[in-house]
């Protein structure tokens, strides 16, 4: 998909370093908004931005887009950990 955005031409001047740099900021913007509101999961942040797993972990931390991690996540682990733990003994 293509989109095409329209910038008033008294202001092409001062964004002119930084135009060629556009698309991919503005893509950025969009995956990292979208992580954030919970519409993108962290494996699809990465095939969007053809990143790694760790690369897509550090652009989210530079972006403070932040693991989506509740109690009722963290209770679940432990209840897993517990479990695993409780079968090796």
């Amino acid at each position: 998909m293509q989109i095409t955005i329209d910038i008033p031409d008294e202001y092409i001047q001062q964004l002119e370093p930084n135009l060629e740099a556009l698309p991919q900021q503005v893509l950025e913007t969009l995956v990292v908004e979208a992580y954030k509101d919970q519409r993108l999961t962290h494996a699809e942040v990465g095939r969007i931005l053809k990143l790694d797993r760790f690369q897509v972990d550090a652009f989210l931390k530079q972006n403070q887009a932040y693991l989506h991690y509740t109690i009722d996540d963290f209770n679940q682990d432990l209840q897993t950990l517990q479990k695993v733990l409780g079968e090796q003994s």
